[in-house]
C-alpha cells in the first residue's frame, strides 16, 4: 500500500509519476460522427484542454470513456494518443490512470501490461461482476489479489455499484485490499463519504497537508468535492471535470487554501450544475462539451443521441457554473 514512485512492481522497474492530490478527469472518447470511429484529433485537443485547466491527472478508458465500447486496441490507442499529446503540451509529469477492467484476472493482466507499454502510469479497475450469483467477497479478494500481483502497473480499485451488477465493496473489504503493496487506491463513485472516511483513516491516505502512505482516497463525483476533502479524502476523479476543470480545481483550492466558506458556496454551484450531467449522463456531457467548446459529439450507440430540447435544457441548467468557469 505504500507508494514508492522508484520501484520494481512484479519485475518491471519504473520511475512512476505520482498521483498528486486533486481533481482528476475520466476522459470522454470522442468518436466519428458518422462512422463512430476513433476520432484521435479531438481525444488528443481534449486532454491537453483539460491539462491546461489545471488538473492533477486524467483517467483514459473509465466509464465516462465509453470503455464497455471499445476494443481493447481501442482503449490501448486512446491511452497511447493521451500520452502524447500531454507529452507534445509540455505535461511529462501528468500522471494517467487506465480504466483495465476485464472479465478475467487472465485478460485484465493481459490489460493492464498494454496499459503499461501504452504509457499508462496506474490501473483503474472493477470488481468482476459477469457471473454475479458466483461473485461474492472471497472471489473478490482472489481477483483483485491475483491481478495485483501480476501487474506491472498499481491498481486503484473502482467502487462503482451500478456498473457491477450492485457489487458494493465495503469499507472492511476495501481496507483489507489496500494492504496489498500493489494496490494502492480506492475510486468512490458509490458516493458514500462514510466509507471513505473509514478507507482514508485506516490506510492513512494522501491528503493536500501529508503525504500520509500514500495512498489514494478518491471522491468519484465532483459534487461532494468539499465532503470529499472534510472526510480526508485525496482526490477526485469526476466526469464533470470535463466541462467545468476550471470550477472543479477551484472549489479544491479555496479548501485547501483554508478559505472553506468559499468552497463551500462554490461547492453548491457545482453541484447544481453536474446534476444536469449525472442525469444527462455520457450523452449530455459530450452535448455540453459541444455546446460551450465547440466538439463533444455522440457517445457509440446502443446509447441514444439527445434530442435538440434536451440538448438545450442542458445547456442552460449548467449556464450558471460554465459563466463561472469562463471567469476563472
Amino acid at each position: 500500500m505504500t507508494v514508492s514512485h522508484n520501484t520494481e512492481i512484479n519485475g518491471h522497474t519504473t520511475t512512476r509519476r505520482p498521483l498528486p492530490c486533486g481533481i482528476y478527469a475520466p476522459t470522454m472518447t470522442f468518436f466519428d460522427p458518422e462512422t463512430e470511429e476513433l476520432d484521435i484529433p479531438t481525444i488528443k485537443k481534449h486532454a491537453e484542454r483539460l491539462a491546461r485547466d489545471g488538473l492533477a491527472g486524467l483517467v483514459t478508458m473509465g466509464s465516462n470513456g465509453e470503455a464497455i465500447h471499445c476494443t481493447r486496441e481501442e482503449k490501448i490507442a486512446v491511452t497511447r494518443a493521451t500520452r502524447e499529446a500531454l507529452d507534445a503540451a509540455g505535461f511529462t509529469t501528468m500522471p494517467i490512470i487506465v480504466g483495465a477492467t476485464e472479465g478475467s484476472v487472465k485478460g485484465t493482466v493481459e490489460l493492464c501490461k498494454q496499459s503499461a507499454a501504452a504509457g499508462g502510469d496506474y490501473v483503474l479497475i472493477l470488481p468482476p461482476s459477469y457471473f454475479r450469483a458466483q461473485i461474492d467477497e472471497e472471489a473478490i479478494v482472489g481477483y483483485f489479489t491475483a491481478v495485483a500481483d501480476e501487474s506491472p502497473l498499481p491498481i486503484v480499485l473502482y467502487n462503482y455499484p451500478g456498473a457491477v451488477a450492485g457489487i458494493d465493496m465495503d469499507s472492511d473489504l476495501l481496507i483489507k485490499l489496500a494492504t496489498h503493496p500493489n494496490i494502492i487506491g480506492t475510486k468512490f463513485t458509490c458516493g458514500s463519504t462514510g466509507k471513505l472516511t473509514r478507507v482514508a483513516l485506516a490506510t492513512n491516505a494522501k491528503t493536500p497537508t501529508s503525504e500520509g502512505s500514500g495512498y489514494m482516497a478518491f471522491g468519484g463525483i465532483c459534487d461532494f468535492t468539499v465532503q470529499t476533502l472534510v472526510s480526508g479524502g485525496s482526490g477526485i476523479i469526476a466526469g464533470g471535470a470535463n466541462v467545468m476543470p476550471k470550477v472543479c480545481v477551484k472549489v479544491w483550492n479555496l479548501y485547501v487554501e483554508g478559505k472553506t466558506e468559499e468552497a463551500i458556496a462554490l461547492q453548491k454551484a457545482l453541484s447544481r450544475g453536474d446534476w444536469y450531467l449525472t442525469k444527462a449522463a455520457i450523452a449530455g456531457t459530450k452535448q455540453a462539451i459541444q455546446s460551450y467548446f465547440g466538439y463533444g459529439g455522440y457517445p457509440r450507440r446502443p446509447l441514444k443521441r439527445l434530442d435538440k430540447a434536451r440538448v438545450e435544457a442542458i445547456s442552460e441548467g449548467i449556464r450558471e457554473v460554465m459563466e463561472i468557469e469562463k471567469s476563472l
